[in-house]
């Protein structure tokens, strides 16, 4: 039975652990394999500071928002609505300049973010929104079908 689980909180650090418990309890119910929870719990609360650090970089008070289904695998994605020159711009980033001390705690939460989670997920999509300012991190592992 697919299902689709849809969680929203406003941009503050505190939430994204509850993000990570609720992603780790559908990846479980889901069917994904148990030794690749802990990725899916670091993945998803990457994906959750990252946006976090955004919303709050820009002063947005909108909520991140954060979607989990399993239909034909696991996928989650977690979605902002700051500018996405900001996601771009900031990936872009060489690890040198990613080293700068000037850089604030969210830029490089932001910038590193996306290695990190290339890193965690073998099938990870990040795009603009498709309406309005914003980036959605898409993540997907596989579900054995019984």
């Amino acid at each position: 039975m697919m299902a689709t689980v849809r969680l929203s909180f406003s941009p503050a650090p505190v939430h994204v652990r509850t993000a990570r418990l609720v992603g780790v309890a559908v990846a479980r119910r889901a069917g994904v394999a148990e030794e690749l929870l802990d990725e899916v719990r670091l993945a998803i609360g990457e994906a959750c500071t990252r946006a976090v650090a955004l919303h709050n970089q820009y002063g947005l008070p909108d909520l991140v928002t954060v979607e989990m289904s399993d239909s034909d695998a696991y996928s989650v994605r977690v979605i902002d609505h700051a500018p996405i020159e900001a996601s771009v711009g900031l990936a872009k980033l060489p690890p040198d300049e990613l080293a700068d001390e000037s850089l604030t705690d969210e830029a490089l939460t932001t910038g590193v973010g996306f290695a990190l989670l290339a890193g965690f997920v073998d099938d990870l999509q990040v795009r603009p929104v498709e309406d309005g300012p914003g980036t959605e991190v898409r993540m997907v592992w596989p579900v054995p079908r019984r």
